[in-house]
């Protein structure tokens, strides 16, 4: 199926009018993305993928809807939604002089949404990574076994990592109550990078692409420090609106090694080095 005839679809199906032009933005790693402007001049978003796996598109929509229904923080409306794409909001705009500390005290407010077992309403993608969210109430087997042992996992039958880090991934899984502290199930963003952390026309922050679920607080704010950090008003920020410990970033290394090995599943084997730090320094 077509770009267009994606588009039209999309357009059709949320009641809105042809688009007048369709400037290509490029594509992230993931998806190809388009800023479409409609022929009443209203602007839009289009996320489209060549061979998109199953419920992919749904299942981001289904996160954003999460988000946006805390009210806490804002993401991009959904206006439509296929198996072959995702319409959204247009949403653009430069930080505000009151970012950092307004991204503190909105996450520190959507992590206060909680639920009475982690996961989700559906499974979900981290990347094109699936991502499972089987409704658990215990916080340390859901983070073991649908978080880490099954990253680990995929990267053992992709020839990624050998049996012997596999066993020690699973050693940590099982010792994860050794170092981190009881939590509740919050809903989290669960891909906090510094990518999908924008800003919308008021100045004001704005999260997309989630891979949603209800999992630990501090595991969304460890990775906003994996990819390079956010400011220290936004820490602190955190921290002031929230029922934050004081030694949390040593358990970051620990929740950061989810992604670390899902960026090795999606990209390769440039992580394993960083994989295999985590691991010496938990289990070595």
């Amino acid at each position: 199926m077509s770009t267009d005839s994606i588009l039209n679809s999309l357009l059709t199906q949320a009641g809105l009018p042809p688009a007048s032009e369709r400037p290509g933005m490029g594509g992230g790693s993931i998806n190809d993305a388009f800023r479409v402007v409609l022929e009443n001049g209203e602007t839009v978003f289009l996320k489209v993928h060549r061979a998109p796996p199953a419920g992919f598109f749904e299942a981001e929509a289904e996160g954003l809807r999460a988000l946006s229904a805390t009210g806490a923080i804002r993401v991009p409306q959904v206006l439509a939604v296929s198996d072959q794409g995702l319409l959204l909001e247009w949403v653009s705009g430069s930080p505000g002089p009151d970012f950092g500390r307004e991204l503190g005290e909105q996450l520190a407010q959507m992590h206060r949404t909680t639920d009475s077992a982690f996961g989700f309403s559906c499974d979900n993608y981290c990347g094109l990574t699936p991502q499972p969210n089987p409704r658990m109430a215990d916080g340390f087997a859901f983070f073991g076994e649908a978080r880490l042992l099954f990253q680990a996992r995929l990267a053992r039958d992709k020839g990624l990592l050998p049996a012997a880090e596999v066993r020690q991934v699973d050693t940590i899984a099982h010792r994860l109550a050794d170092w981190i502290p009881e939590q509740p199930p919050s809903l989290i963003h669960g891909d906090l990078w510094s990518g999908n952390i924008h800003a919308g026309p008021g100045g004001e922050p704005v999260l997309i692409d989630p891979a949603a679920h209800y999992g630990w607080a501090e595991a969304d704010l460890a990775m906003t420090t994996l990819f390079g950090s956010q400011s220290a008003d936004f820490y602190a920020a955190y921290a002031a609106n929230a029922d934050l410990a004081p030694d949390w970033e040593e358990r970051v290394p620990l929740y950061n090694l989810y992604h670390l090995l899902n960026h090795m599943n999606l990209f390769c084997g440039g992580y394993r080095s960083s994989v295999r730090s985590v691991l010496a320094r938990f289990v070595g």
